[in-house]
C-alpha cells in the first residue's frame, strides 16, 4: 500500500509513504517473527541538520474500536503550527505490549500521507529502537518513511538508565543487557520525570537527541507531539470529515495554523 498526497508546485513534492506489507501479521507470531526481519532493514546513522520543519504524531484509542493518530508540522524557527491533520482507522490488531506499531502503525501512515508541508523529519509519541526486538512504532513507521524518525516514549520500554541530572537537556544513556546504547534518558523540563528517546529510522543516536532538543520549548514533551496530543484529545469521539482513505478509515482536515 502506498499512501500519497500530491502538491501543488515542484518544489511540494507528496511524502511517499511506502508500508511494502510490513503491518501484515495475522498472529502475534507472526508479528514478533516480522519484528525480527524488519529489524535488519533499519538504518541508524544520519542527522538532520538545521531542521525547519518537524511533524509531529499522537495515537489515541476510541471506544468504538478505532485509532486516532494526529499530525501536526510545525515549524522550529518561530514554533508555529503550519499544518493539523487526524486519520481514523478501525484497529485491526490487538492491544498486545511490544506489538503497538501492529495496532496504530497504519493510522500514523494515514494522519502523515494526509500533510501537505514538507517536513525534515517526524517525532513519534512512542518507542523507536528502545524496544524488545528493536522496532518499537517509531522504527516500525519510520521504515515507510523517506525522512529521518524518532520514538520519543513517556516511559522506559526496556534497557536501564541512571537518573539524569535536574536541570532541563541533561540526559545519560538508556543501555540494553549487553551495555549498548539503544536511546537517551532526558529531562526536558524541570521536577518533571525523564523521557525516553531513540532513533526510529535514518538518524543516529546523537541526531535523535538533537533533534528532541531542537523541539524543547518547555512542556514535557517536544513540541510537535505535545500539539499532537492536543489536538488527538480535542478530536477524540468527535466526527472527522468524510474522506477515505487507501486504508479504508475516515480523514480530516482538522485545522491549519
Amino acid at each position: 500500500m502506498c499512501l500519497r498526497r500530491k502538491r501543488s508546485g515542484a518544489q511540494h513534492r507528496a511524502m511517499e509513504i511506502e508500508d511494502g506489507g510490513r503491518f501484515a501479521a495475522e498472529t502475534t507470531a507472526k508479528a514478533r517473527a516480522l519484528q525480527e526481519r524488519l529489524r535488519a532493514e533499519l538504518v541508524s546513522r544520519g542527522s538532520v541538520r538545521a531542521p525547519r520543519v518537524l511533524a509531529g504524531v499522537d495515537v489515541a484509542i476510541e471506544a468504538s474500536g478505532h485509532a486516532l493518530a494526529a499530525a501536526v508540522a510545525w515549524e522550529v524557527a518561530s514554533g508555529e503550527l503550519r499544518e493539523l491533520r487526524c486519520a481514523r482507522l478501525p484497529l485491526r490488531f490487538p492491544y498486545v505490549p511490544g506489538l503497538l506499531a501492529f495496532r496504530e502503525g497504519p493510522a500514523v501512515l494515514a494522519a502523515l500521507a494526509l500533510l501537505e508541508t514538507p517536513v525534515d523529519a517526524v517525532l513519534i509519541d512512542g518507542a523507536g529502537v528502545a524496544h524488545p526486538r528493536g522496532l518499537g512504532l517509531a522504527a516500525h513507521v519510520g521504515l515507510c518513511l523517506p525522512v529521518p524518525c524518532v520514538g520519543v516514549a513517556k516511559s522506559r520500554l526496556c534497557g536501564s538508565a541512571a537518573e539524569p541530572a535536574p536541570e532541563p537537556g541533561a540526559w545519560t544513556p538508556l543501555l540494553d543487557a549487553e551495555g549498548r546504547r539503544m536511546g537517551t534518558a532526558l529531562r526536558s523540563r524541570a521536577r518533571a520525570g525523564p523521557l525516553f528517546l531513540s532513533p526510529g529510522n535514518r538518524i543516529s543516536q546523537d541526531g535523535a537527541l538533537a533533534l528532541v532538543l531542537a523541539a524543547l520549548r518547555g512542556h514535557r514533551l517536544p513540541e510537535p507531539i505535545w500539539h499532537a496530543d492536543r489536538l488527538g484529545r480535542a478530536a477524540k469521539g468527535r466526527a472527522l470529515d468524510a474522506k477515505a482513505t487507501p486504508s479504508g478509515g475516515l480523514a480530516s482536515i482538522a485545522g491549519e495554523g
